[in-house]
């Protein structure tokens, strides 16, 4: 599929009032390198985001990535929450499951399904560990980890590298933007003047490139260059910037390089039946 621009989201759950770890960066076609987006305050908040990308997709078809699990694991215990009476048997439901238990959080958050029987026993997370928690793994995940690198298991929301919070405030994005754009995998593309959402995994991007974060120092301009070269891009200009608590801008900006480069390739497009319900990290 064609696309007029690609945006990378590195993507923060937190319950602050603004997200200081989310960054976001833009690419058209070509080959011109990625750039940032600024917030229009000093730093974004979800509901800011949101309301930018809105106004994006209204303009130009847009293929926009997200660095959160879209989904749960469902197919190594034939649910996402087993022994769970009414547990979702699919993603929109699960999406819809997960807004209506934090209507009362602003911003997008999603950490009250933490504070509530039974989806609470299922999480690792800053309030407690739940009995059937596990390191449960999509099968994305599983052939993310044989190709170059895992994600942290999409329940544990606990630690720096860990993806539950992200998921579960990005999962309230996805109800919201359901009936506004394509979300892949889980609904049939077309080529029509739609833009489409899926899920990335900046750190999978950078090791695919060869390319690892060093020591103290991070993702050195140099070595961000060297991995947008190997997505076909041209470099970042001298004297770049490269700003967030964990060096966000790095992640927004290969993503969106990774999607221009990845979304050309129509093979990158199938994927396995079980990502209907688990999804799938665009790329792997």
């Amino acid at each position: 599929m064609e696309f007029n621009s690609y945006i990378g989201i590195d993507w923060s759950g937190d319950k602050n009032k603004y997200q200081k770890g989310i960054s976001v960066a833009k690419c058209e076609g070509g080959n011109k390198a990625p750039y940032i987006i600024l917030p229009p305050k000093k730093y974004w908040t979800r509901t800011d985001l949101i309301s930018w990308l809105i106004n994006e997709i209204s303009k130009e078809k847009t293929l926009v990535g997200i660095d959160f699990s879209f989904s749960y694991p469902f197919y190594d215990k034939a649910s996402y929450f087993p022994g769970v009476k009414d547990s979702p048997i699919n993603p929109h439901d699960l999406w819809k499951m997960i807004d209506n238990i934090n209507s009362n959080n602003e911003n997008f958050y999603g950490g009250g399904v933490w504070n509530l029987n039974p989806y609470k026993n299922f999480y690792n997370s800053p309030k407690f560990k739940g009995k059937q928690y596990s390191s449960r793994r999509r099968l994305t995940e599983i052939i993310s980890k044989t190709k170059k690198l895992s994600p942290s298991p999409t329940f544990n929301c606990v630690g720096p590298g860990a993806v539950g919070t992200g998921s579960l405030a990005g999962m309230r994005v996805l109800n919201f933007l359901k009936n506004k754009v394509y979300i892949w995998p889980f609904e049939k593309l077309s080529h029509k003047q739609k833009s489409v959402v899926v899920e990335v995994f900046p750190s999978f991007y950078f090791r695919v490139a060869s390319v690892k974060p060093t020591k103290k120092i991070g993702y050195t301009l140099e070595n961000i260059n060297l991995a947008l070269n190997f997505f076909k891009s041209s470099p970042l200009p001298k004297g770049q910037i490269i700003s967030g608590p964990d060096q966000d801008d790095a992640d927004s900006i290969i993503s969106s390089a990774a999607l221009r480069f990845y979304s050309r390739n129509n093979e990158i497009w199938k994927v396995p039946k079980s990502s209907q319900k688990e999804g799938w990290i665009f790329g792997v």
